[in-house]
């Protein structure tokens, strides 16, 4: 018998100074059996740092074909697609190809910049993709925030991620690495 994906409700109240964006998000997040806490919340994290009222969850991991997050026009053109992780490059070719924007949240300590060492000749052709890291401390800080319903207030300014509830607050600062 397959395993069904957990279904988690959020509410991010965004308050983005950085590109002047204020906006209340009820969102539906479904966390496939394969996805642990950390990551379902790095997902709510690049929503909240790419939000919008187009941008949208896809179905994820379990399709092949489709990013994390996208953004597409009224035309079905895909404006922005959000990775995670540290994909093959294949994928983020596929990416780029397929999207005029391309933004992929690293994340995992110390295999970021050997991923990076690794694929960093083949990805410096791709002019529309952004690079990421999200520091390990606060990411697994976030992924303690886990609750089947959740509220957040997230504040973004000069780069600085301030992302809590009623009973904690994380501070997170993504590092650009690419271009």
């Amino acid at each position: 018998m397959a395993l069904k994906a957990t279904i988690f409700k959020a509410t991010l109240n965004i308050a983005d100074m950085d590109r002047h964006y204020y906006a209340d998000h009820q969102l539906t997040i479904a966390q496939h059996p394969s996805e642990n806490d950390e990551r379902m919340m790095i997902r709510l994290l690049a929503f909240a740092l790419n939000a919008s009222n187009d941008l949208e969850f896809t179905k994820g991991l379990s399709t092949d074909d489709e990013p994390e997050l996208w953004q597409k026009s009224l035309s079905d053109e895909i404006e922005l697609w959000i990775e995670l992780g540290l994909p093959d490059e294949s994928r983020l070719r596929k990416a780029c190809n397929r999207s005029r924007q391309v933004i992929l949240y690293a994340y995992g300590a110390r295999a970021v910049p050997v991923w990076l060492e690794k694929h960093k000749n083949k990805l410096s052709r791709f002019r529309n993709l952004t690079i990421v890291e999200l520091p390990s401390e606060s990411t697994e800080i976030l992924a303690g925030l886990v609750e089947r319903n959740m509220n957040f207030q997230i504040s973004i300014q000069d780069g600085e991620v301030s992302f809590g509830n009623e009973s904690a607050l994380v501070n997170i600062t993504p590092t650009p690495l690419f271009p």
